[in-house]
């Protein structure tokens, strides 16, 4: 699965990759695990089945992490599907054991097409600058947040922003480091975050038998495999060989999709490779040599599982952080791979067009027919350069740039 060979590990290696890791989990369950709970309390779960769902697509999630992680020594960042209002509105009208049914059909679906191979033969026809666009395009808004947090809690983003400008020029390696401990610290000292209530309490996973229905199977499980498909597994394989790493897609599908579909009676609706988060992990932030970026999958992996121990308690913590808090880290911990992509987006002068047309297209987020906007800039993208350029480039593999090599 690999390109990079294994590599001693020592301990001052270890820093990066894991505050990467823990980036990426704070991120992930301070941004969209709220989805969870408000599909939870639509399809009336009860506190303990409701556990049971925080217990098992983060047990899920950690754990093919890092085997994927682990196995190809390259940084492979899984996460839940994020869904949005759909599952939200979806649960609300389906009977929760035939959810469940649905979850283990869409689960097996990513099984059969990660052990067909084609997936992985769909990702090797993009463009390299079409692909560099289509990810730049879906980082910019979280670039855009981390300033427009201004706007809403100046004191705590201008802290951020201002701090994270002057490690840049004093240490850039420990830049994001030192936002993340001192916008911790300082929430600490306002009293923003209370922990003293806190008591971690054991989740328990609660089974449910699945029940399979046609409607369920049109309504829920073919829209939560087609969201997925096009929103999480597309751009996260881009985030990947944009930073350089060649895993193939097929194991990671396949993996994952086994995981969902284990974990599904659990609760787990699906996991899949990440995208956003993943690329907090896979750039120079992670480590300065790509081959010790693989120990971030390893942290963000066990990161999960101890939340997923705890059930609600933590991930509750995590969605206790200010928004701002949030969007501020995350787009400063991305802003080295939104100008790599910028940079290898612009970098090819026959596919330039195109890949600027892919980049708008995917930040303006359309979404149509339920899809969102990493499908559609995606589609302009190739669109746009079949029609500029006559066909699509018969080696499209490699990117334009090595991003590992882009200056900070």
């Amino acid at each position: 699965m690999s390109s990079h060979s294994p590599s001693s590990v020592r301990l001052r290696d270890l820093t990066h990759p894991v505050v990467a890791g823990l980036i990426s989990v704070i991120v992930n369950y301070g941004g969209t695990f709220i989805l969870v709970f408000q599909a939870a309390r639509a399809a009336g779960l009860s506190p303990e089945s409701t556990a049971s769902w925080v217990w098992s697509i983060s047990i899920g999630v950690g754990i093919t992490g890092i085997l994927l992680s682990w196995a190809s020594r390259e940084p492979i960042i899984t996460a839940w599907s994020t869904p949005a209002a759909f599952l939200v509105t979806a649960l609300a009208t389906t009977p929760y054991a035939e959810a469940v049914g649905a979850y283990m059909i869409s689960a097996a679906a990513f099984v059969l097409l990660g052990m067909s191979g084609y997936f992985e033969k769909v990702i090797r026809l993009i463009p390299p600058g079409v692909a560099a666009g289509l990810l730049a395009g879906i980082l910019l808004q979280f670039g855009i947040g981390a300033f427009g947090g201004m706007s809403i809690d100046p004191w705590l983003a201008g802290l951020l922003i201002v701090v994270y400008v002057v490690l840049k020029r004093l240490t850039t390696r420990y830049a994001v480091v030192g936002i993340l401990v001192l916008g911790l610290a300082f929430l600490l000292i306002q009293g923003r975050v209370d922990l003293s209530g806190l008591q971690l309490t054991l989740a328990a996973p609660v089974f449910t038998l699945p029940a399979f229905s046609l409607s369920a199977l049109l309504s829920l499980a073919l829209p939560l495999f087609l969201i997925t498909l096009t929103g999480q597994y597309m751009p996260g394989m881009l985030v990947l060989r944009a930073d350089g790493f060649r895993s193939s897609a097929d194991p990671i599908v396949t993996v994952t999709g086994l995981g969902s579909l284990l974990m599904a009676p659990f609760g787990s609706h699906a996991f899949n490779l990440a995208a956003i988060t993943a690329a907090i992990c896979t750039g120079r932030e992670a480590h300065e040599d790509p081959s010790k970026r693989w120990l971030a999958g390893i942290a963000a992996g066990v990161f999960y599982i101890l939340v997923g121990v705890f059930g609600v308690t933590l991930a509750a913590v995590f969605m206790a952080f200010p928004a701002t808090f949030i969007t501020t880290l995350a787009g400063l911990a991305l802003l080295g791979t939104i100008g790599g992509s910028l940079a290898s987006a612009m970098a090819d002068v026959k596919g330039r067009e195109a890949s600027l047309i892919t980049f708008l297209a995917a930040a303006a987020n359309i979404t149509l027919l339920g899809i969102g906007g990493a499908f559609w800039g995606l589609v302009i993208g190739l669109v746009a350069y079949v029609v500029l350029n006559g066909r699509l480039p018969r080696e499209a593999s490699k990117p334009v740039v090595a991003l590992d090599k882009r200056a900070n």
